[in-house]
């Protein structure tokens, strides 16, 4: 992360493939990227709780009070006007999520025992990202306006290259492709998954869709892609 930060010499950062599948284009489920998207939820967590930290210090409580509101809904979620509890805009697993949501999206402390081994990694995960913040923040007046720099700065270095489909068949076919090769996709994996997605599956029969499949294979065979 620090390395990004001081390369003044890199505009951006790629963060290779982000495989989302969405039926509305508001919900989407991650198919290939989950882990990634993590972290960096977890990188803006851990800075929000070191500002949170300076608001309890008293050090410019008001303008820190503020920027954490603004990361927090730009980047993780929003406060139910109702409920008045976190509504995360990320869902992990069912085996982590209740964790995530429980002690990372409130900025609650988190206890040391009870957990299992992937919340444990998270916990550590967050204590390790915030302790850097700790050396890197020198803490003063204008440290809220650093820990905000450093969190802008990060985010606008960050680019994923997204692919969005919109069923199991083609989300899963990309998620094959991606790790099959390691590699980027190709043109022309590209251009198939965009032509297949415009397939609405639930009203095409099976038989059709795997002709379609077929003639795909030998065009692309005749071309030697």
């Amino acid at each position: 992360m620090l390395e990004i930060l001081s390369d003044s010499d890199s505009s951006a950062h790629d963060m290779g493939y982000l495989v989302l599948q969405s039926f509305d284009n508001k919900n989407f489920s991650i198919i290939d990227g989950q882990q990634r998207l993590t972290t960096l939820s977890i990188v803006i967590l851990s800075g929000l709780k070191f500002l949170q930290k300076l608001v309890q210090q008293g050090i410019d409580p008001e303008s820190k009070m503020k920027r954490c509101e603004e990361f927090m809904k730009s980047y993780i979620g929003y406060i139910d006007p109702i409920t008045l509890s976190p509504q995360s805009k990320l869902e992990l697993n069912r085996h982590n999520d209740n964790f995530y949501q429980t002690y990372l999206v409130t900025l609650e402390k988190i206890p040391s025992r009870g957990f299992s081994q992937s919340e444990h990694k998270l916990r550590k995960t967050f204590n390790w990202f915030y302790d850097k913040f700790n050396e890197y923040i020198v803490t003063n007046q204008d440290s809220g306006k650093r820990i905000a720099e450093v969190l802008v700065t990060l985010v606008d270095k960050l680019f994923f290259t997204v692919i969005t489909v919109t069923d199991e068949l083609n989300a899963f076919k990309v998620f094959e492709t991606l790790n099959a090769r390691g590699v980027r996709l190709s043109s022309t994996d590209l251009l198939k998954n965009y032509i297949f997605s415009l397939i609405d599956i639930g009203s095409t029969h099976e038989n059709k869709f795997n002709l379609l499949e077929s003639r795909w294979d030998i065009i692309t065979g005749r071309i030697g892609s």
